[in-house]
């Protein structure tokens, strides 16, 4: 039986999105997505962790989303995760992130004043990206990614 390698993340960009082309005229978006994680410890005290993903769009999609995706921004995406290493200082490095086949804006950027007031995301106003309204997934041109697995 083959493994199964999908990530659903909802969280929101923290940063502007960068799009390049590759050779072949083929969209990459490259994204920063933060995720919160709240709770009460043991002792009654509210607890936050951030985590921070990086996040890869190609084709239509990327080039759509790069048109209205802000810093801020809430999004939905879903992908799966593609480990690559490199060398630096004669050390080995690896580096994981999510190569999306969706990605879905959940909500506007939020103000200074929705931030300092509670804390919520924006409402959702859940919207299709350029592209995705036939419901195919972007995939990652061969060049890209060594391993695509289909579901």
């Amino acid at each position: 039986m083959d493994g199964i390698n999908k990530v659903m993340i909802h969280g929101n960009l923290g940063a502007d999105p960068e799009l390049r082309m590759l050779t072949g005229g083929i969209a990459m978006l490259k994204l920063r997505v933060a995720t919160n994680e709240r709770w009460v410890d043991k002792q009654n005290v509210k607890q936050e962790r951030v985590e921070w993903h990086r996040v890869t769009l190609f084709g239509r999609p990327a080039e759509g989303l790069a048109k209205f995706a802000r810093k801020g921004m809430a999004v939905f995406v879903e992908g799966r995760l593609q480990t690559s290493s490199y060398d630096k200082d004669g050390q080995k490095h690896y580096s994981t992130e999510i190569i999306a086949d969706r990605v879905t804006a959940t909500g506007s950027p939020r103000s200074n004043t929705d931030r300092a007031s509670n804390g919520a995301d924006a409402p959702f106003a859940e919207q299709a990206l350029p592209g995705m309204l036939n419901g195919s997934p972007s995939r990652a041109p061969a060049s890209a990614a060594s391993a695509d697995i289909p579901f």
